[in-house]
């Protein structure tokens, strides 16, 4: 049966191929200069290949302001740069491509902020007038549309936060709030006309004390489609006001609970924060607006899950680090591979070089390798295989963890194929299951054939097996079952 997930679906002026999104995600590969660079380039074709409906590329500030390494679009110089990038991720693959665009006030390493509160007027229209000539720019440099930015702790966010507490008419109320949002939607609608999709991210929820929830999140998104936005992303969290402070590091707005809801670990459950989205979806509906697209984030990675969203929910799913760990999780969905996804582990190692303003990678590429790796192997050749005796999967209880030891597989394919991971599936009960009937637990680098399990309890049994994948992801039969009855301590 033809998945919906694949369905071509109309976005504005603009026909997707699928309904899946690789939403903005800094990657720290461009220099202090902003200007597009091969790294960037090559990590974005890399995701064209995948074959998502929409790729929206990381931030892009539309201001000279100094940020690292970030790109920029805030001027025609960098449009050369970001011609090469529109059209080298047209050439590989039907995906669309928007840029996103954000403007973010000034901060210091000692501990200082510039807030909105600090804005005059007219630096209020000068920021609004800089969102529309940026705009122009991405239309000028052959994107299929532009993604605002007014979500976690930029500037059109905090005009849109609770926490704004404005005197004059961009402050207070709701509509008050709204409004330098809207006016930099309708700059930007006026700069580049009806036929070039438009997007905003916000977020669903500010996760912080005294913040909005999703209630004013539906009245946001209203106002939006009103003012003729075609899409909304919709986020959480990633702000400022509850950062872990560092002396002599700027404040970085993903390190508190809030930033926990912007990109939510492993130790959430998967969709946490999905009931936004839904919930703007809803009110948009009936506020008669069905058209109005709503893409979906947080933790979506398994094909079910991402099917039966759009099947009753959302029209669109956004997956970042799934896609960062797989980039060709579309095409192996769509082409009958589903079982041979590399699964991201959310363990937000790439978050956390982000705020190191390392280049950013995931923890399950080979060592040292920027992009994910590609694979020559076809999919008809064999898949890797354990040694003469199997996998010999051990198991031995060490301080309140199970740790996890096997026999490195191998290989049949020739050089440059080599084993790429290991994925470790477990249970917890006294029920006897088959290796197959067992659920994925992790994911292992081929580096390490091994695995230390810190989720367990004492008195509880636990059983797994292991499975070896190469770089198309294609899976080893997986070994035999070994179970763990943890000690009381």
């Amino acid at each position: 049966m033809p998945l919906k997930l694949f369905e071509p679906v109309q976005v504005g002026p603009v026909t997707l191929a699928n309904r899946i999104v690789l939403p903005a995600m800094v990657t720290r590969l461009s220099g202090e200069d902003g200007l597009v660079n091969q790294e960037i380039e090559d990590r974005y074709v890399r995701f064209a290949q995948g074959e998502p409906g929409l790729i929206v590329v990381e931030a892009m500030g539309i201001s000279q302001s100094k940020s690292g390494p970030l790109l920029r679009i805030g001027s025609d110089e960098y449009l050369p740069g970001l011609r090469r990038l529109a059209t080298r991720i047209h050439d590989t693959s039907p995906t669309k491509v928007v840029p996103q665009i954000i403007h973010f006030l000034k901060i210091s390493r000692s501990g200082w902020r510039q807030t909105i509160h600090d804005l005059s007027i007219g630096e209020i229209k000068e920021v609004i007038a800089q969102f529309a000539q940026a705009a122009v720019r991405a239309r000028e440099a052959g994107f299929d549309g532009v993604e605002l930015h007014m979500a976690h702790a930029y500037t059109l966010s905090s005009f849109l936060s609770r926490r704004n507490r404005r005197r004059d008419e961009y402050g207070g109320s709701l509509d008050n709030r709204l409004r330098a949002p809207t006016q930099a939607l309708r700059a930007v609608r006026a700069a580049v006309g009806d036929d070039f999709l438009i997007g905003i991210r916000f977020d669903g929820e500010e996760c912080i004390t005294d913040g909005y929830s999703v209630r004013d999140a539906q009245q946001i998104a209203l106002r939006f489609a009103a003012e003729g936005a075609h899409y909304v992303s919709i986020s959480a969290g990633g702000k400022f006001e509850d950062a872990v402070k560092k002396p002599g590091v700027p404040l970085y707005p993903y390190t508190g609970y809030s930033g926990d809801r912007c990109m939510p670990s492993k130790l959430y459950p998967d969709g946490y924060n999905l009931y936004l989205p839904e919930g703007v979806k809803e009110a948009l509906v009936a506020g008669g607006f069905p058209n109005m697209r709503v893409v979906g984030t947080g933790k979506i990675w398994r094909p079910e899950h991402a099917e039966e969203l759009v099947q009753e929910r959302l029209d669109l799913v956004g997956m970042a680090r799934q896609l960062l760990a797989d980039p060709d999780w579309p095409r192996k969905v769509r082409d009958g591979h589903g079982d041979a996804i590399v699964c991201c582990e959310y363990g937000n190692v790439c978050k956390a070089l982000d705020e190191s303003f390392q280049r950013v990678r995931c923890t399950l590429w080979p060592k040292d390798a920027l992009h994910a790796p590609t694979s020559t192997k076809p999919w008809d050749a064999p898949p890797p295989g354990w040694p003469d005796g199997g996998a010999t999967l051990r198991a031995h209880y060490e301080r309140g963890r199970v740790r996890l030891e096997w026999q490195r597989a191998v290989d049949p394919w020739p050089t440059g194929n080599e084993v790429y991971g290991y994925e470790v599936f477990r249970s917890t009960g006294p029920a006897e299951l088959s290796p197959q009937a067992l659920p994925h637990h992790a994911m292992v680098r081929a580096a390490t054939p091994s695995f230390l399990d810190t989720e367990v309890l004492g008195g509880e049994r636990y059983t797994y097996a292991v499975a070896a994948y190469d770089r198309r992801g294609v899976r080893s039969e997986r070994s035999q079952v070994l179970t763990i009855t943890v000690p009381t301590e």
